[in-house]
């Protein structure tokens, strides 16, 4: 079986679109290709079955390979890394925090028990935190895009329950990128990360770097950049 040499590891269906330009971007520096896990609604929410998953597919590969995600697909990164450090040449984490549970599913429901609102009121409020201010029509996309992420991602919470995971320690090279506007990854978050590499002293190479803007979802809207940040990383790790 061949396998490329790069895989943007996604959890949430749904939201694929906003890694298509990331993906172009770095076709032109690897070969790379989006491992996808879709989760049905009668399997159990366990990301335990997503990295067995994961493994059965890279097992057989000869060499280790660089893995990329966001959110979520981070955090199944982390774990893999953690568990199959000989697998894995990198890990890139896009909007994930020290704390890598926490996505915009976490922030969604604080809302929904805290607020008197309405599913619909909220996730139109959650497109707004997400993306901005869009016209009526963007917004009500989105707003339907979120809805059946709701429903079919691997997000660890739901509204019966708020998962919270400890920063989760990796040795191979860790790549951190995050955004100074993101207001569901935070600036605690991603700059946690600095501190505690410094106390466990465990990548063999540790980067962080920040994108001025482009909230979230920053790799969808300067996936350029971005793409060169992870081109920089991986050049060190082989000079």
């Amino acid at each position: 079986m061949v396998t490329p040499d790069t895989l943007l590891l996604t959890t949430s269906p749904e939201l694929n679109f906003f890694h298509k330009s990331l993906l172009h971007h770095l076709s032109r520096q690897t070969s790379i290709a989006q491992w996808e896990y879709h989760q049905t609604p009668d399997e159990a929410n366990s990301l335990d079955v997503a990295v067995t998953l994961l493994h059965d597919y890279l097992k057989f590969r000869s060499k280790p390979v660089n893995l990329i995600g966001h959110s979520i697909g981070g955090l199944l990164g982390l774990l893999y890394a953690r568990k199959y450090k000989e697998r894995v040449k990198s890990l890139t984490l896009l909007a994930v925090g020290v704390n890598p549970a926490i996505d915009w599913h976490s922030h969604y429901y604080v809302q929904r028990k805290l607020l008197p609102c309405s599913r619909q009121l909220i996730l139109s409020q959650m497109v707004y935190t997400l993306f901005g201010y869009q016209s009526e029509y963007t917004r009500r996309k989105l707003i339907a895009i979120l809805e059946k992420d709701l429903d079919n991602s691997a997000s660890p919470h739901s509204l019966y329950k708020h998962t919270s995971i400890l920063p989760i320690s990796v040795s191979v090279p860790l790549l951190v990128c995050g955004c100074l506007d993101d207001t569901v990854v935070d600036q605690r978050q991603i700059q946690g990360w600095q501190d505690f590499v410094k106390q466990n002293a465990e990548p063999s190479l540790f980067r962080l770097w920040q994108c001025q803007q482009g909230g979230h979802f920053f790799h969808h809207f300067y996936p350029e950049k971005v793409a060169q940040e992870i081109g920089r990383f991986w050049n060190l790790i082989t000079n």
